[in-house]
């Protein structure tokens, strides 16, 4: 059987209020909606993401497919906004335990001359990737630590992009965000991989096929962007991992 459809058959025949759930940020009609479902398939998921819009329509697939969701608006960059987001998952899906936790904001993207840019649209890269995952981690990782007795090590998700591993030109600002996120998720890993959490990063190196890239690369061919759905699965097959 395949890992990915092992983890959901496991995860299904257990499936009670008091079961683990998934959590996603950064919700949008692409990687993160496709991240939801694959999810929540198997698990109660909540799907966080600044505006109702960009979680409604993943909730409601979820739900129609007979698996659980809710929708929570937060700023991942407000430390309140992110602790109330995961309490009132915790809260309505009543469980105290976290299988998976997937990071998946991208940031705001600023392509820009160096001289040109003001501070605070060079901070703007940081303070999505940088100040938002660390919000993010430092609120669920007391859940995933208290879910290292379930079937796979709960597992804790970043999605990077190619700016994670080389800084463009004019890139400062989002190259400076996406480095900041893949540290991060080094030193957790460094960290609380001994204590039974399995945290990752995600290098997505190139441009996801989503609404707003539509116009993107016109000519580059069929293949030549990566399917939010390629993605989802290898969410899925690093939380069905035991290394």
């Amino acid at each position: 059987m395949h890992p990915t459809h092992r983890l959901f058959a496991i995860a299904s025949q257990t499936r009670t209020m008091s079961s683990p759930f998934a959590i996603v940020a950064g919700v949008g009609p692409g990687t993160g909606a496709t991240v939801a479902r694959k999810f929540g398939a198997t698990y109660p998921v909540a799907l966080l993401a600044r505006t109702p819009a960009n979680y409604e329509d993943a909730v409601k697939d979820i739900k129609a497919a007979g698996g659980k969701a809710i929708g929570l608006s937060a700023d991942v960059t407000d430390a309140k906004s992110v602790k109330d987001a995961v309490a009132e998952a915790q809260k309505q899906f009543g469980a105290d335990k976290c299988a998976a936790a997937v990071f998946n904001v991208g940031g705001k993207f600023i392509k820009k001359p160096f001289l040109e840019l003001n501070q605070e649209e060079f901070e703007s890269g940081w303070e999505g990737n940088g100040r938002g995952a660390f919000l993010f981690s430092q609120a669920v990782l007391p859940l995933l630590l208290n879910s290292t007795d379930l079937q796979y090590p709960p597992t804790l998700i970043f999605t990077g992009a190619t700016a994670a591993m080389k800084g463009s030109a004019l890139c400062s600002s989002f190259s400076t965000g996406k480095f900041a996120l893949r540290s991060l998720s080094q030193s957790l890993a460094r960290e609380f991989g001994p204590k039974g959490i399995h945290v990752s990063h995600v290098n997505v190196d190139g441009v996801i096929d989503i609404p707003k890239t539509k116009e993107w690369m016109k000519d580059a061919g069929p293949d030549s962007k990566i399917k939010p759905e390629a993605v989802s699965r290898c969410c899925c097959i690093i939380a069905n991992s035991k290394e």
